[in-house]
């Protein structure tokens, strides 16, 4: 079977933070970490026959020999000794002491039996059979590098501000390796990438990934832990020749051609923001790197002294990126010196301003300064994007979404400007604003207000302008507004009948209309107009093409398809088809496929990658506390029971569902009657619980007597209902066992052909297809909510609300009044 990447992730994160207990998570990570690694390399190079593997794995330094100390009370002390250090020694220069953690610290991982305890449920955690990774690794598709991932991104999370900056988002990191433009038609092995604070390495990764190819990788960080974090991370992503360096990289930068520093071809960074110790071990002046010839940053505001190590560190036609918070596009004094000229130079190619609470040191918005020496002398503006409305909130913190990237990364790559999004400013237009480099200066992202009309609400009428601010439905649909709208003539209003009352105005009201439709026909009326109902079924039919293209691609996959390439194809593909459809928004179409990948296709798709098209039920077993495994059923993740079901036993389940509205019939009935009856010297007054056996023996007690002969056709009434009721319930559980079973014996007769019937057809692309849908809905949803909005704003005039209130008024003194004279009456006598 296939590791599904996630339950590996979502088992993993809940096994590692369940044994973590009192310990910091920001500690905790470099234990479960390192397992993760030892796992890894083992299944992978432990056996291998490799002449030069990347790793050597010496005898005794496999995680088959951490199992065997299992229960051992100097477990900890044996994993320093006897696995660890043999593995440093063994590999030089590619891993180092301080890349490990200490398994034998009783103040981290408690003393005598609570270590062995926690350690050998550690060791246990990856023992997992399905952890077995040495047949379960697709190329380009990790699983085990995204694993060490999505842990890391976990740990940043639970680590807090001041010890998650280990970690730079993967969408983040996405974004920057496209924006600077690398692409593996413009790479080859000697291509080179850098990243002077690299943390565990993933922006580094991210670039590499983009590249598509096993380029050179350097990368220097300054906390020695992290840096082992990020040398393992390279490893687990199959680019072991990585170079990480531990060091400060301003004051010791390491990675040097002699003794000037050494170029890429590109550069990127998520540099400490703010850093105030950049100064540390460092005399500007005199740096020997000569990188602080525009200007010395401020010796509390470290921003643009990794900026300009970045530039000095790329070649000639090098290109570079570099998150860093939104101040230094506007702080003035000797950032504001440096930053004229970063713009004189024409190296600044572009600046995309993202969400606030992104990263995990810190809650303030950040920016990408893109970079781009090539051509940087004839560059004659700046791409600018403010992308900070762009996110879904997850958990406490913020996050990119896979349309805001694809938005952001189109945006750039094409130049494009969007109101309000993106535009190409000009440096003629940045010199006069003094070289400020705020986006609110050059973009304005602020929703357009929605302006109330005192004429409206005078005198009724909806405002023509607030219909024609609609005229992208009018153009498709020119017929709907006559429908909806008609002008208000001298002696009418909205809803008004003759005589007009006061308030309405003698002469022609242009400007001004009303709806003809009632509000409650307002969306039937939108839907059944022929030509509103025509452009949906164009647009339908539109997507119909994209489901018919995508279902006999679908049905190619095989055994050994690589599903990062399957959905980065059938995604673009899809986002292709939709650009260019009026009143639906493409990036919206494009993150319901996104969506749906990662909850269900993703999974499906590398059980087909490792599997290929077999369908077979398994049994679910489900193991307590206390050792105890319980049988739960069946089930079959690539091929559910519901979708055996609906194709083959539809009518059993017709049936099984009629039943079940019976049953809820009958009880609603049931409950009906009990509550009908249960008032004082009721029929069901006396009853401590209201059962059967309670209600026959109260029968058998009146049974003779005459006077009661009413409490006896309820409680035979109940009776006959709570019998119907269990009978109903008994049938439908006979009918639903038998209905199981029918569907659990059919998998065997499923051939290659129906399971990607069942699979791409009814699964994926039905599934796909209703979430395209519900974007066809909002089109008329939106035109729906809008004009029922401006109706009821609109609906009751100022001056009819005034009156409205005098008439109440009067009726309530008037009112008080009687109830005053009422008062003094029973007063007086």
């Amino acid at each position: 079977m296939a590791v599904k990447k996630s339950d590996l992730y979502a088992s993993l994160w809940a096994s590692c933070d369940e044994l973590r207990g009192g310990m910091d998570a920001s500690l905790y990570k470099d234990y479960v970490l390192f397992m993760l690694f030892i796992k890894y390399v083992s299944d992978k190079y432990a056996d291998s026959d490799e002449y030069a593997p990347p790793l050597i794995i010496p005898k005794g330094s496999a995680f088959k020999d951490m199992v065997a100390l299992k229960g051992k009370s100097d477990i900890g002390e044996k994993i320093n000794t006897d696995v660890i250090k043999p593995l440093i020694d063994a590999n030089p220069g590619r891993l180092a002491h301080s890349d490990f953690p200490d398994f034998n610290d009783p103040n981290l991982l408690g003393e005598g039996q609570a270590m062995v305890d926690r350690l050998t449920n550690l060791v246990g955690i990856f023992q997992k059979k399905e952890l077995d990774f040495s047949s379960n690794r697709a190329e380009h598709d990790d699983i085990l590098g995204d694993a060490y991932e999505y842990l890391m991104r976990h740990f940043a999370t639970e680590s807090g501000k001041s010890k998650g900056q280990f970690y730079t988002p993967s969408e983040v990191s996405r974004v920057i390796a496209k924006v600077i433009g690398i692409a593996p038609a413009n790479t080859v092995a000697a291509t080179t990438a850098y990243d002077p604070t690299c943390g565990s390495g993933s922006l580094l990764l991210k670039v590499a990934a983009e590249a598509g190819k096993h380029i050179t990788l350097e990368g220097q960080e300054r906390d020695v832990t992290t840096a082992g974090l990020a040398r393992m991370n390279m490893i687990l992503h199959d680019f072991p020749t990585a170079n990480i360096r531990s060091g400060n990289t301003l004051a010791e930068p390491k990675f040097k051609d002699g003794e000037r520093l050494r170029t890429y071809d590109y550069v990127v960074a998520n540099p400490p923001f703010s850093d105030k110790a950049w100064m540390s071990g460092i005399t500007p002046a005199n740096d020997p790197h000569q990188r602080f010839a525009w200007g010395e940053p401020p010796a509390k505001q470290g921003d643009y002294a990794y900026l300009l190590h970045i530039i000095r560190s790329l070649k000639g036609s090098g290109k570079g990126a570099c998150i860093l918070p939104h101040g230094v596009l506007f702080r003035g004094n000797a950032e504001g010196v440096i930053r004229k000229k970063l713009v004189e130079s024409g190296i600044l190619k572009g600046i995309v301003g993202l969400p606030a609470n992104l990263f995990y040191g810190t809650g303030i918005p950040a920016c990408i300064l893109v970079l781009d020496k090539e051509n940087a002398q004839s560059r004659k503006g700046i791409l600018m994007v403010d992308a900070s409305k762009g996110f879904l909130k997850d958990g406490n913190k913020n996050r990119l979404r896979e349309r805001d990237i694809h938005q952001i990364v189109d945006v750039f790559t094409h130049g494009e400007a969007h109101a309000g999004y993106s535009r190409l400013v000009p440096v003629e237009e940045i010199q006069r604003n003094d070289f400020n480099l705020n986006l609110p200066r050059y973009i304005d992202s602020q929703e357009a207000e929605d302006i109330q009309d005192l004429g409206g609400h005078l005198h009724g009428g909806i405002p023509q302008r607030d219909i024609d601010a609609l005229s992208d439905y009018w153009q498709l649909c020119q017929d709907l507004s006559a429908t909806l709208f008609s002008a208000l003539s001298p002696a009418e209003g909205p809803g008004v009948k003759e005589p007009a009352p006061h308030y309405l105005p003698t002469p022609e009201r242009p400007g001004y209309v009303h709806l003809l439709v009632a509000a409650t026909e307002l969306k039937a009326t939108i839907h059944q107009h022929p030509q509103f109902a025509a452009f949906i079924a164009g647009l339908q039919k539109h997507f119909a093409q994209w489901r018919s293209t995508a279902a006999q691609s679908l049905r190619m996959l095989t055994p050994g398809c690589h599903p990062k390439d399957v959905i980065r194809h059938h995604a673009e593909a899809l986002l292709l088809h939709a650009e260019g459809q009026p009143l639906i928004d493409p990036y919206a179409i494009y993150q319901h496929l996104m969506d749906y990948w990662a909850a269900t296709m993703q999974d499906d798709v590398y059980a087909i990658a490792t599997d290929g098209w077999v369908a077979k039920p398994a049994r679910i077993l489900e193991t307590d506390k206390k050792g105890k495994t319980r049988d739960k059923g069946w089930a079959c993740d690539l091929v559910p029971k519901p979708l055996i079901v609906a194709r083959y036993y539809a009518k059993q389940q017709a049936a099984i569902e009629t039943q079940q509205a019976e049953l809820e019939a009958t009880t609603a009935s049931l409950i009906e009657l009990e509550e009908e009856h249960s008032g004082e010297d009721a029929a069901f007054s006396s009853f401590d619980k209201i059962n059967a056996a309670s209600v026959k023996d109260r029968i058998k007690e009146i049974s003779s007597d005459k006077d009661s002969a009413d409490e006896r056709a309820v409680l035979k009434a109940w009776f006959k209902l709570s019998s119907q009721e269990t009978d109903l319930k008994k049938a439908i559980r006979e009918a639903e066992a038998t209905l199981d079973q029918l569907a659990h014996d059919h998998y065997p007769k499923l051939s290659e052909a129906d399971i990607k019937t069942l699979v791409v057809d009814d699964k994926w692309l039905g599934a796909i297809g209703l979430a395209v849908q519900t974007e066809l809905d909002r089109v008329s949803q939106t035109l729906t909510s809008r004009i029922r909005l401006l109706a009821d704003r609109y609906a009751v005039p100022l001056p009819q609300l005034v009156d409205d209130v005098t008439a109440l008024t009067a009726r309530v003194e008037k009112h008080l009044k009687k109830m005053e004279a009422a008062t003094r009456a029973t007063a007086a006598a």
